[in-house]
């Protein structure tokens, strides 16, 4: 079976965006990106903008709407957040089967994370944000759990992709992984739970003019704070405590933060790790996936990810990040 994606010609792409009111100029320049397609799109008389074609059946539409109105409601506020464009009254359009939303160009570079202004400039930009987030709750999107995050994802690649020889060992740390992670956020109350981007990775900003502009909300979920903030942290624990210093003391100058969250970071890391392995064999059947990660599947993969949680186990044993 053909996968959708592979409609995408460039003559079709080009047919969806000029259907939707937009005349190009012939030139598209597909962009890096997997879970969606996205084209750089050139405009007659105009700067080029960019095409985001959504993964058809991941979101409905009025899921993605929803993220629409979000990144709205932060430009409202004005936060730097590129959003999509409104043509003809609307930013989320239909053709040839897909959803499809145009942003504007934007460029910048990613922000240095061993530079304390970058991450001064990070926490006050989040807290803002989730100053917006707190004023009214999600209806469509989803809300995070660990059981959608780490133990849906570990029974799933148990079932369908690690191999014999390896199930014992990834059964039994699994459960050691779900059994410790779950135990950290136990005091979590999903009814706390805020709008959040969901995928606050340094790939996901672009740093320009002393300021972090942040795009693609297509992740966003109802979530604690510090998932918004932990992907910042990366070094040895004396560099990620001063990181993380850093980034509260910048989102505190708008919002308070609930010091108790620190603990629930490894938690989260555990579950990213997981649903990473989870999200790239979910996606095996889309083309492109084989071809950008030949070495994902194989045994040396899967022990090298039972090594790397191994890891990881430990650091769910360690005392929490302390704020400096």
């Amino acid at each position: 079976m053909n996968h959708p994606y592979e409609s995408l010609t460039p003559d079709n792409v080009i047919s969806c965006v000029e259907s939707i009111g937009l005349l190009g100029d012939l030139r598209i320049l597909a962009l890096n990106s997997y879970e969606n397609r996205v084209y750089q799109f050139g405009l007659e008389d105009a700067e080029p903008v960019i095409a985001k074609f959504y993964r058809p059946g991941r979101w409905t539409r009025a899921q993605v709407q929803e993220e629409h109105d979000f990144t709205h409601e932060l430009t409202a506020a004005e936060l730097s957040v590129v959003a999509p464009m409104s043509i003809n009254g609307q930013t989320l359009h239909e053709a040839g089967g897909f959803l499809i939303a145009i942003f504007p160009r934007r460029g910048g570079h990613a922000p240095e994370l061993d530079n304390a202004d970058h991450l001064l400039g990070l926490g006050r930009t989040l807290g803002r944000m989730h100053g917006v987030g707190r004023a009214k709750d999600f209806d469509k999107r989803i809300d995070y759990s660990l059981q959608r995050w780490l133990v849906e994802p570990i029974r799933y690649l148990a079932e369908n992709w690690i191999p014999n020889e390896l199930q014992p060992a990834w059964n039994t740390l699994g459960k050691d992984l779900v059994e410790r992670a779950s135990a950290l956020m136990n005091d979590y109350d999903p009814q706390q739970g805020i709008r959040l981007h969901g995928d606050c990775h340094v790939g996901n900003i672009l740093w320009r003019d002393d300021t972090p502009h942040f795009v693609d909300l297509d992740d966003c979920v109802t979530g604690p704070a510090i998932q918004d903030l932990w992907m910042f942290l990366s070094g040895d624990r004396n560099q990620r405590e001063r990181q993380l210093s850093e980034l509260i003391a910048g989102y505190e100058e708008f919002q308070d933060f609930d010091a108790r969250e620190v603990k629930w970071i490894e938690a989260l890391r555990t579950a990213r790790m997981v649903y990473y392995s989870a999200w790239l064999a979910r996606r095996w059947n889309d083309p492109a996936f084989p071809a950008a990660f030949p070495w994902f599947g194989q045994q040396r993969y899967w022990a090298d990810q039972i090594l790397a949680l191994r890891e990881q186990l430990s650091l769910l044993e360690e005392p929490p990040l302390r704020l400096l």
